[in-house]
Formats: structure tokens, C-alpha cells, sequence
């Protein structure tokens, strides 16, 4: 029997192969992990579905995998049950557009005319607010290839096969020079160990997610970013104070569990900061509940795991589940659930250093907050000059969603929340 690739969970259809755990001869149990797969943000162990002795392997450490592929097959022992179907199995159209990459903006059509032929426009997967904007525009969506799982086709693909065909309609016709000519402009390559010694690493999975992201974001964002100073120096007495009690309960009382209070209070008090702009429906979505993403540092890069309704929770159970996100996203143990739904995220540069700063939207979002390294400060108040553990903060927002004003009030009333945290909060 073969142990193949299973359905890895929405948005994720492929991943990248980091460990083999077994070789030709091995016996392995139903369930024991026989691989570890990289995928978009997170690492996971892949299950066999069966068990027996490994007669064969057929990938190795670096291969990219797709949903259905072969992993091992097995001999003898148990026979596995049939993996769930995944939407890219059900139509072997739709597993074509899983497996193939998106066509570059220069290609012709005429691949897209291909497609029509084997996806009818109903066949395909896409939200109902997709299919609208398709209809509004005559667009057959059974011509336009889906980059999401399953083939599911999102605004972006839309947007990618109309920009085609302008570009297409655009062009001249093609003449023998320029068929020769490359598709698409590509920067040099150079050779910097003409001036030195230089060493070369590949662009991780992850590395390729964050700059696709980032990219998407800068060029979809109306970015505004405003600053402020908070005064910390209430937060930073409440947290020496309790710190104890907590360690006593096995956790460690940081300042990160206050902010996501003091934010997530603001955000009740306005809610257009915790909303999503619907671009295909000419929506503003506003979330009835607070899903805050924490950016973590890691050796592999950047990555937002999510804590859900922190309006809900306590200090004591934030920090708990603050600190046990943040140590699996460092050994890339989070999963790609972990890292979805967020309604608004909180960048805190603070144990690193550095000041203000100028945090990118993590779309779909339209805020994100950026804190920087905490210092005293000497700080006017009532007349006196007292000194005060200042934090600089930048708040980056959606400026189509967003106006100044309602910034500025934002702003206003979460430094507030700072100031006036109350004790009872923290108490346990």
C-alpha cells in the first residue's frame, strides 16, 4: 500500500519535506510519523496511514510535495483507511491547478482557454462574493487558474487573469525577434565572490511567504502611521508587584499579556480598527470578536500566531498562552490554524531595542501596532518634572478604511488604557 500526502488543512496544498524518518526495511505503526513537511508557516509530522515494513521511499529532505503524492509504500500489517478526499482530488482540472504554477502576467490566454474546457464556470471553487464580482465583470471564472487550496480561486487571481489580458490585448503582434525574446525581465545575476568571499543559503518557504505577504500588503495599503509615546511606568509597577504570584502558578509575567488587554479594550470602544475591507463586495467587515496576532521573532523568521478572544480571557491566562505560542512558534512547532484569523496584531519590538518604527497592515487587517524598547525619561506632569519608563508606539492603519481622526481618537484612548490599567486585573 502507498502512504500518501493528506489533505493538510484550508489554504495548504503542498509543503516542503525537512526530515525522512524511515528507510526501506523499517516497520512502522498506523499513526507513527514517518516525515516532517514545512509548510507556508509551520512544521508538522506527517502520520502513516497504515502500517508495515517500508518497502519504499520516494521522497527525500528538500522535495516539494503536493496533496495526493506518494510518500512510502508499505508491505504487510494493517492497510490504511482512504485519506479524506481534498478538493484537488475531486477534479482532475482542479488538481491541474494545484500542481501547476500560476502563469506569468506575459502569457497568452490561450492556456486559460484550456482550462475553460475542463472547469465549468459552477465547477469551480470560489466565495460567493467572488462569483459576484466575476458576474458584474463577465468574467468566466472557469478560465482563471486558483492559487488556494483545491484550486480555489480568490480576489487576487481574479485581479492577476484581468491584468493578463489588458497586457495581452496591449501587446503587438508577435514577430520571430520577439519570440525569442524573454518573458519576462529578469535582474542579473551577479557574481559577488569576484570582490570577496560570499556564502549562499536558498530562500526558505517561509522566507518566500513573508516577502509574498509584505509585497501584497505595501501595494494593496493606503499605509498611514502615526506615534506617541506610552507611559509604562504603572504597567512596569503592576508587573513587579505580581510577578511573583504568577511565577507561582509557573508563569512568567511579562508586559506583552498587559498590552494585549489594554489593546483589546480599545478596540471595543472602536471597532472599525478591528474590521476587514471586502474588496470584492465593497464591504467593511466589522468582527464581533478580538483575535489578536503577536509577531514573534524566530531564526527562521517573522511569524504571527493568533490568541483568540482576549477580551474573554485573564492576565493569567493570556501569559500562559502568550508563552506557549511564542515557544512553539520558535521550534516551528505552530500550526497553520494558529497563525489564521487574527482581527489585529501587536508588533513589540521592545526586548530587542530600537525605537519607533513603521509596522506593515497584515492584511486582511487594516491596524497592526508597533511598540519599540521602553526607557526612563524625564516627563512633565502637573507641573513637575518626574521621571517615566516611556515606550515609544507607532500605529500603522488602512488610511481606505481608516480616517486621521479616528486614529488619533484610537490613539487617545488606548494610551489611557495604559495609564489607568486597573490593579484588579491582575490580581488573581
Amino acid at each position: 500500500m502507498d502512504v500518501k500526502l493528506p489533505k493538510l488543512g484550508e489554504g495548504a496544498d503542498s509543503g516542503i519535506v525537512i526530515n525522512v524518518f524511515v528507510k526501506e526495511g523499517d516497520t512502522v505503526a498506523k499513526d507513527q510519523a514517518i516525515l516532517e513537511l514545512e509548510n507556508e508557516k509551520a512544521v508538522a509530522s506527517i502520520p502513516s496511514t497504515g502500517a508495515g515494513v517500508v518497502t519504499a521511499v520516494h521522497v527525500k529532505a528538500g522535495d516539494r510535495v503536493s496533496i495526493g503524492q506518494r510518500l512510502v509504500t508499505l508491505s504487510g500489517g494493517a492497510e490504511a483507511s482512504p485519506a479524506p478526499a481534498s478538493p484537488a482530488a475531486a477534479k482532475p482540472a482542479a488538481k491541474k491547478a494545484v500542481a501547476k504554477p500560476a502563469p506569468e502576467p506575459e502569457e497568452v490566454a490561450e492556456e486559460s482557454e484550456e482550462l475553460e474546457e475542463e472547469i465549468s464556470d459552477a465547477a469551480v471553487a470560489a466565495s460567493p462574493s467572488v462569483r459576484k464580482l466575476a458576474r458584474e465583470l463577465g468574467i468566466n471564472l472557469g478560465k482563471i487558474r486558483g492559487s488556494e487550496a483545491g484550486g480555489r480561486i480568490v480576489l487576487g487571481d481574479v485581479r492577476a487573469y484581468i491584468q493578463r489580458l489588458m497586457k495581452a490585448a496591449a501587446r503587438p503582434a508577435p514577430v520571430a525577434a520577439a519570440a525569442a525574446a524573454p518573458a519576462k525581465p529578469v535582474a542579473p545575476s551577479i557574481d559577488f565572490s569576484q570582490w570577496g568571499p560570499v556564502t549562499k543559503s536558498p530562500v526558505t518557504p517561509l522566507r518566500k511567504v513573508i516577502a509574498r505577504r509584505m509585497s501584497e500588503s505595501w501595494n494593496a495599503v493606503a499605509r498611514v502611521t502615526q506615534f506617541d509615546d506610552i507611559d509604562f511606568t504603572r504597567l512596569g509597577e503592576l508587573r513587579k508587584q505580581f510577578a511573583p504570584a504568577y511565577e507561582a502558578k509557573g508563569v512568567k509575567l511579562t508586559l506583552t499579556p498587559f498590552v494585549l488587554k489594554a489593546v483589546a479594550e480599545t478596540l471595543k470602544k472602536h471597532p472599525i480598527f478591528n474590521s476587514s475591507l471586502d474588496e470584492a463586495a465593497n464591504e467593511i467587515v466589522l468582527k464581533s470578536y478580538i483575535h489578536l496576532g503577536i509577531a514573534v521573532d524566530t531564526d527562521q523568521g517573522l511569524m504571527v500566531p493568533v490568541i483568540r478572544n482576549v477580551d474573554q480571557k485573564s492576565l493569567l491566562e493570556l501569559a500562559k498562552e502568550l508563552e506557549s505560542l511564542a515557544a512553539r512558534a520558535r521550534d516551528r512547532k505552530i500550526t497553520a490554524d494558529e497563525m489564521k484569523g487574527g482581527t489585529f496584531t501587536i508588533s513589540n519590538q521592545g526586548a530587542i531595542g530600537g525605537g519607533h518604527f513603521t509596522p506593515i497592515v497584515n492584511l486582511p487587517e487594516v491596524a497592526i501596532l508597533g511598540l519599540g524598547r521602553g526607557a526612563l525619561k524625564p516627563v512633565v506632569r502637573e507641573g513637575k518634572v518626574e521621571v517615566r519608563l516611556m515606550t515609544p508606539m507607532a500605529l500603522s492603519y488602512d488610511h481606505r478604511v481608516i480616517d486621521g481622526g479616528s486614529a488619533a481618537r484610537f490613539t487617545v484612548d488606548l494610551l489611557a488604557a495604559f495609564h489607568d490599567f486597573k490593579e484588579a486585573t491582575v490580581k488573581l
